[in-house]
């Protein structure tokens, strides 16, 4: 889809609540799903017409080489871009504009800058309900990202030893993301082992991996700027049999999930279904987090699994299903893919084998 198509789909989702209103983009990753560019400050998306994207001297000369379809409006250092926006809008005679993401000073300049000719309301969901649906130029991307990914935790499984340190492994698993194509990481990258595997965001340090340990490794790609998320437990070496019923319990959790996962379910069922197996196992406790959240231009986003989600799932979502049990004093296992709801059901993105020595396909 192109951004100019995404920008229709704003004005349309608008219209149809009965509201005519243009709109602010303020929001980095939404400023990118409109333009594909990072680095500008703001965008202006009249009722009609091309929007207008404000950029710094820094970011002018690459902005006017990449972007056909809105206009690129320079901002000197010594300018400022509300009051840049705000003579844009009274231009156009605008009675009312949205914005995406607007804090209390910035909202009270930008309405100085309009002399209260002009409503400014703020609404960081709008943009949201259409990125949480990927078209499927988005999706191509996505894809890549989680293939990245999926290979990275290849490394991961084949580097693992008794005896490496965890920013060595993390390391390892970097590099031959980046060699083939990533343009990063999506977040930290997490290798967390032993007593800290307990710890859902155990980081990544200089300890030296131990035989028998269990080791998380949680990572990302990214991908022409769309994230990936995936997590795997691994053993240092030869697991023990309360090690391997854990990490079959897990599995069952995320099984249970990816089961009832599908478009019109509440997100909240689908947190449910993966806790009630860890529940009736004795290890609800030990579930402490929420179990996924959706992936994209960020890899934090709507929609979210959780207990308390008022989301509800659609063809398109894309999320991840990540359960885990963790034991404070002994170490903790969580698997994680991340998938794409489709009309006939789930599709896993990330594809790596299971399994505490990833033995299994």
């Amino acid at each position: 889809m192109k951004h100019v198509d995404r920008t229709e789909a704003l004005r349309r989702l608008v219209r149809e609540a009965g509201a005519s209103k243009a709109f602010l983009i303020f929001n980095q990753a939404n400023l990118f799903y409109f333009t594909g560019f990072q680095g500008a400050s703001a965008l202006y998306l009249p009722l009609e017409g091309q929007g207008t994207m404000f950029v710094y001297s820094v970011n002018y000369a690459q902005a006017e080489a990449e972007c056909r379809e809105v206009n690129v409006q320079l901002v000197k250092p010594e300018e400022d871009v509300i009051a840049k926006v705000a003579a844009c809008i009274l231009r156009d005679g605008v009675g009312c504009v949205l914005a995406d993401a607007l804090s209390f000073d910035g909202w009270r300049k930008l309405m100085d800058a309009l002399g209260g000719k002009v409503m400014v309301e703020v609404d960081a969901q709008a943009v949201g309900r259409l990125r949480q649906v990927k078209d499927e130029d988005e999706l191509t991307l996505m894809r890549k990202a989680c293939e990245l990914t999926s290979l990275g935790m290849k490394v991961a499984y084949e580097t693992l030893q008794p005896g490496i340190r965890e920013y060595e492994l993390a390391a390892e698993v970097e590099y031959a993301m980046r060699k083939r194509g990533s343009g990063g990481t999506a977040f930290e990258s997490i290798v967390a082992s032993g007593l800290s595997s307990a710890y859902p965001h155990g980081g990544c340090t200089d300890r030296c991996i131990r035989s028998g340990e269990l080791v998380v490794v949680d990572v990302g790609a990214v991908y022409g700027h769309y994230c990936a998320d995936m997590t795997r437990t691994f053993v240092a070496g030869k697991p023990v049999a309360k090690q391997e019923r854990l990490y079959a319990m897990v599995k069952a959790a995320q099984d249970a999930a990816l089961s009832v996962i599908r478009p019109g379910v509440a997100a909240r069922d689908v947190d449910v279904a993966a806790r009630r197996v860890l529940v009736e196992a004795g290890y609800g406790e030990n579930f402490v987090h929420a179990l996924g959240h959706g992936v994209g231009i960020e890899v934090h986003e709507p929609p979210a699994l959780s207990q308390t989600s008022r989301d509800v799932l659609r063809a398109g979502n894309v999320v991840t299903v990540e359960p885990g049990v963790y034991l404070v004093g002994y170490g903790g296992v969580r698997i994680e893919d991340t998938v794409l709801i489709r009309a006939e059901g789930v599709e896993k993105l990330t594809r790596a084998g299971y399994g505490l020595r990833g033995e299994q396909s």
